[in-house]
């Protein structure tokens, strides 16, 4: 019997993730019996404390808001990925004491779409500007070859996104929310904005509308994604880009590949239903 292994999702609030449901899912069909997740109420204050209290049989964290940035510092190596948008969401405890910190909200919104298959547009429309929306152009950096308009709500705003697209090689124009329904048009539209943001925008969901992307799971549909599958378009939902990420973590953190998809999906959908 091998020394049993933990890991945890922290962040402030935590107590709605859906984080432990789709890990634990996945040790039950890897068989790793031996293997626990939970969940941590962690503010940024407290986190420094936190990380150092690990023992040894920590295997890895999953970080949400705040922490993404946060952690940072306490990390000795960061990927690429992660630096690209200043924000780690995954960290693993290598078996020499390092810490390695990751992102993989950005593949898992790649691997969302393309599961959808979405492996290439032309142009792309992103709703907000917030941390979520940064990491919407990384994963446009991939999938987008042309350019891509950001509908924000601040002349500040506009800036940091134009800064981010020129970090992340996308060509980024920015527009004023109160125009967000003209983003409708675009091939692909990622809605990075909280509940209730784009509900003023379903009556102008086009008559054949592209993709959409909207990355909230809880309350599903949202207004703009039922009005959109409505009219027939594509939808891919928050909770394909949680299952995506996931998955990642996972098989960053056991070191098993693959990791079962199918399985962490049901146990999602499952947890969603009986909320």
């Amino acid at each position: 019997m091998s020394a049993p292994r933990r890991a945890a999702v922290l962040g402030s609030p935590i107590a709605h993730s859906l984080s432990p449901v789709l890990h634990r899912a996945a040790y039950a069909e890897l068989g790793l019996a031996d293997w626990s997740y939970d969940r941590f109420e962690v503010d940024e204050a407290a986190l420094p404390g936190f990380v150092e209290g690990l023992d040894a049989s920590w295997a890895g964290l999953s970080l949400t808001m705040p922490l993404k940035r946060a952690i940072i510092p306490l990390l000795d190596e960061v990927s690429a990925t992660a630096a690209s948008v200043e924000a780690v969401n995954t960290v693993v405890f290598t078996e020499d004491g390092r810490r390695v910190g990751d992102n993989t909200d950005i593949p898992g919104m790649v691997a969302a779409l393309r599961e959808r298959g979405v492996d290439k547009v032309e142009s792309a429309a992103v709703l907000g500007a917030g941390a979520t929306a940064s990491s919407a152009l990384a994963a446009l950096a991939v999938v987008c070859a042309g350019p891509v308009t950001a509908y924000v709500r601040s002349p500040e705003r506009a800036a940091e996104m134009r800064g981010w697209g020129e970090r992340l090689g996308v060509d980024v124009m920015t527009a004023d929310w109160a125009d967000g329904a003209a983003a409708l048009s675009a091939p692909l539209v990622i809605a990075t904005t909280p509940a209730g943001a784009t509900d003023a925008f379903t009556g102008s969901v086009p008559e054949a509308p592209g993709i959409l992307f909207d990355v909230l799971y809880e309350p599903w549909p949202t207004e703009l994604a039922a009005a959109w599958s409505a009219r027939g378009g594509a939808v891919v939902g928050g909770l394909d880009l949680l299952v995506h990420q996931a998955l990642l973590q996972v098989e960053q953190m056991t070191g098993r590949i693959p990791a079962p998809l199918a399985a962490m999906r049901q146990a999602g959908e499952a947890a969603l239903a009986s909320r």
